[in-house]
């Protein structure tokens, strides 16, 4: 059902605001521009109201869900491509209609580490695209290969590489057209077009890396860093060369401690008492891949790891305590020449973080901390395996490799192990959990999974967001974040029956 003049009103609804809140408000739509619109303006300018008028029974009425790291969803794995660009595209086409159901109006698909030659095909096919009743793909998130040998997690050894030559190495490997200044639009068969979003997770402490953040950032890349054994000063100047996000929050990265928080602190992390190291760090990863003490090192501690070893993208395959040991031994050896630094004279601010809220990749005071930490820059993520699907039942199911993975609720494990195999959780239910965990309001916990990823992205104007002119992508929620029905551009994608 249509509105004859193109005016929808949801009355009788809650709305979430850019701070948490939820208040009682009509909000009126375009469908026919697919934007959200000042009520006021409109009703002067066009001297009318809506046709059509939708109560809502007092629901709330949020923005669209925004998932910015999801590697897969309903039997479709963004990191497999068989040479197919027709199937590849007829899989992101699936995912992109079926995950409305979930709340979820905008994704980042998200590929782990590859064979370097692959990239600049996979990266093309994930330029944005949006179809009339499905969720809009926004681009792509890069999760390798410039990562941690030792924080790989399930990423392929033999495919992680150094940047011996700065920005160059990152455009050999994803391809320069892909990293060009403005180079992704977003395209719907209606014509209409924005700007897309790219996204690389990358260890600062890799050789070429951090030299290489400045560029990245500049070609409106976001800089995430993770899958990474950064100490606190690397990790800190990372952040004033521009990284602005870090990947799965306690995943794939040293454990907190007290004297050297390292990549987690940054939560914490005070503007006027920020170091910047006099000379910079930087751990080359041949010393990984070449140093035949640091090769046995590594080999020893996996062998005294006790414990499933986790194949999940952002669990660790190597448990390094505090303090990172690594980088401590290879200090000791020259490898790194860490000195105090002064107080730095550039802004410092603190970056956006994840968070996978399934109660299995962190543990909820975890999540509590850390959003008691930094509530504003929390972001709520999936990382979900091609497995997701509400509808999925528990049981046996085909991965990749000859592999078989174990489903239980949530939980996912290799078969015949007790090995973690990654994420299953849907959005809308990392909401709920959220709320759960620390005790927010459910207007706050939105808020993580709409207008921050956005902010982040810098599309907060457009999506995750109910301001005027932003695009009227829409999820009706109970008051316990079940999802109701999902509006994307204007019009209605699903509804519970």
């Amino acid at each position: 059902m249509s509105s004859p003049n193109g005016l929808i009103c949801f009355t009788n609804c809650l709305l979430p605001q850019e701070d948490g809140n939820l208040i009682e408000k009509d909000l009126w739509i375009d469908e026919r521009r697919g934007i959200i619109l000042d009520a006021q303006r409109t009703f002067f300018l066009r001297k009318e109201r809506p046709d059509r008028v939708i109560d809502l029974g007092g629901n709330i009425l949020s923005p669209g869900l925004l998932d910015i790291q999801i590697n897969g969803a309903y039997g479709f794995d963004f990191s497999v491509y068989d040479g197919d660009d027709e199937a590849y595209r007829e899989g992101l086409k699936t995912v992109a209609e079926k995950i409305v159901e979930t709340g979820v109006t905008s994704l980042v698909p998200t590929i782990i580490t590859q064979e370097r030659s692959l990239y600049p095909k996979i990266l093309h096919l994930l330029r944005p695209f949006c179809l009339p009743h499905s969720a809009t793909l926004l681009g792509w998130h890069a999760e390798g290969p410039f990562i941690q040998l030792a924080k790989r997690g399930a990423h392929a050894p033999q495919f992680l590489v150094p940047a011996h030559e700065r920005f160059a190495s990152f455009e050999a490997v994803y391809g320069a057209q892909n990293l060009a200044d403005q180079e992704d639009w977003l395209m719907s068969e209606d014509g209409n077009a924005g700007l897309g979003v790219r996204i690389i997770t990358a260890a600062p402490e890799i050789d070429g890396v951090m030299p290489s953040i400045e560029e990245v950032v500049k070609r409106g890349v976001v800089f995430s860093i993770g899958h990474s054994i950064a100490t606190t000063d690397i990790a800190t100047h990372a952040v004033q060369q521009g990284a602005r996000l870090i990947t799965h929050l306690f995943n794939a990265m040293p454990q907190l401690h007290h004297r050297d928080p390292s990549i987690i602190g940054l939560l914490g992390a005070s503007p006027s008492l920020v170091q910047s190291p006099s000379m910079l760090p930087s751990m080359p990863s041949t010393q990984i891949s070449r140093t035949s003490s640091l090769k046995k090192r590594l080999s020893q501690a996996q062998a005294l790891h006790e414990g499933p070893k986790a194949t999940s993208e952002a669990f660790d395959d190597l448990e390094t305590p505090p303090q990172t040991p690594i980088l401590r031994a290879m200090a000791a050896q020259g490898d790194l020449n860490l000195q105090k630094g002064r107080v730095a004279e550039m802004p410092f601010q603190r970056p956006f973080y994840e968070l996978i809220v399934d109660g299995i990749h962190s543990h909820p005071n975890s999540v509590r901390l850390a959003y008691s930490s930094y509530p504003e820059g929390c972001i709520l993520i999936t990382d979900a395996m091609k497995i997701l699907d509400p509808h999925l039942k528990d049981g046996v199911h085909e991965w990749r490799d000859g592999k078989r993975f174990v489903k239980e609720g949530d939980k996912l494990y290799l078969e015949g192990t007790d090995t973690l195999a990654g994420s299953v959780v849907t959005l809308d239910k990392c909401v709920r959990n959220f709320s759960r965990f620390t005790g927010c309001s459910l207007g706050e916990a939105i808020k993580c999974a709409t207008y921050n990823p956005a902010k982040c992205l810098g599309i907060e104007n457009k999506k995750g967001t109910l301001r005027h002119g932003a695009d009227a992508d829409l999820v009706v929620l109970n008051h316990k974040g079940n999802v109701l029905s999902t509006w994307v551009r204007g019009k209605e994608a699903w509804k519970r029956s």
